[in-house]
């Protein structure tokens, strides 16, 4: 079981690319896992598969989640492969901000796995939101989050 500096739970919408990247490496590292999909479980792939402990919202609308997953979790993080942001991963930082609750945004380039130690270090997140393209929008994103958050896991050890 890997540690991730306190996170006792990872959340994401479920959609294809970064949010199931996140909730895989959740489980295959022991870390509670869930958060909220659209109703009937929509995803750019079809349904979202049932192994994923997630919960419909009333909604069919992605910016349903989007939302509902950030107000439920302590902090956001968005993993990108681009150094800009936009569609949904624009609106999941925008909706951040909106709501007052922290976020961070990692992308290749930069000196991820430290900031991402350090930023849940600073907010003592329990309950992180992962958030990022779909697989689709940028090819390489799972291996991405996997790779970050092994690295995030490997930091978080080290100072324990």
């Amino acid at each position: 079981m890997a540690s991730l500096c306190g996170v006792v739970r990872i959340v994401s919408g479920g959609q294809t690319g970064a949010d199931r990247a996140a909730l895989d490496w959740a489980i295959a590292n022991g870390i509670e896992h869930g958060g909220w999909c659209p109703k009937g479980r929509r995803a750019e792939d079809g349904v979202i598969p049932p192994c994923y402990e997630l919960i419909e919202t009333r909604s069919a609308a992605y910016e349903q989640r989007t939302k509902w997953n950030v107000r439920d979790s302590d902090a956001t993080l968005i993993l990108s492969l681009a150094e800009e942001l936009s569609g949904g991963s624009r609106f999941t930082r925008e909706t951040a901000a909106r709501l007052g609750k922290p976020y961070l945004h990692v992308h290749p380039g930069i000196e991820g796995p430290e900031r991402i130690r350090d930023f849940l270090n600073r907010y003592q997140i329990k309950v992180l939101n992962v958030a990022g393209p779909r697989a689709f929008s940028e090819a390489g994103i799972v291996q991405f989050v996997h790779a970050i958050l092994d690295a995030v896991a490997r930091l978080c050890a080290k100072q324990e």
